[in-house]
């Protein structure tokens, strides 16, 4: 009886796994690259905003806009669009929503392709587990009366692509609401400190 190893099940099912294969890559390419980018995007929003408002007070709007330029952060970026824009409350709220949603697409860039790995991965396993089995019952047909070594390959490629699919979507998917709940939480924490500088800037509004 022939025994079937990992490699043979690799050999087997190489056309779906190879997909599989450039999926995950993609994957952790991008899980390595937002982790990176809204790490570098945390500040203490609000200590950052009740320095801003203090240095606008004190020194005027040119040494906060100075302060600002300073940092690479959501927070300074949003505060950086408040002061530039002129007018009254309406209008610099206007420009927070705007910087506010310019934000949350720079740090969610690429993120729903990592949705759409955890969602298609274990399809892809599945169509390389259902040409696994394809290829048993052909292997059955062909050698009638055979053992299980007539089978055997075709049932380790139907395996192998089954693991491998979730191997690619389980950790796209933990990702992918990583990514997001970060983001939503630092944009939460960014809204509610910058509308403090909306008030230092438009006191008497209502």
């Amino acid at each position: 009886m022939n025994n079937v190893t990992i490699g043979d099940m690799l050999l087997q099912g190489w056309p779906v796994l190879s997909i599989l294969l450039v999926m995950s890559v993609l994957s952790m390419a991008i899980i390595v690259d937002r982790v990176r980018v809204i790490r570098a995007s945390r500040l203490n929003a609000r200590a950052f905003v009740s320095k801003l408002t203090g240095i606008l007070k004190a020194e005027g709007g040119e040494r906060a806009l100075e302060f600002c330029r300073r940092y690479n952060q959501s927070v300074s970026a949003v505060s950086l669009e408040i002061l530039l824009q002129p007018g009254k409350r309406v209008a610099r709220e206007r420009a927070l929503q705007h910087a506010m949603q310019s934000e949350v697409k720079r740090l969610e860039e690429a993120v729903p392709i990592l949705g759409t790995v955890a969602s298609t991965a274990p399809f892809v396993g599945l169509f390389g587990t259902v040409m696994g089995i394809i290829k048993a019952f052909a292997s059955i047909a062909a050698n009638s009366g055979g053992g299980p070594e007539v089978v055997s390959a075709g049932i380790a490629e139907a395996l192998i692509t089954t693991a491998c699919g979730l191997l690619v979507a389980i950790p796209a998917l933990a990702a992918y609401n990583w990514c997001v709940h970060q983001v939503q939480a630092l944009m939460t924490d960014v809204e509610l400190a910058v509308y403090d500088l909306v008030e230092t800037l438009c006191p008497d509004e209502d």
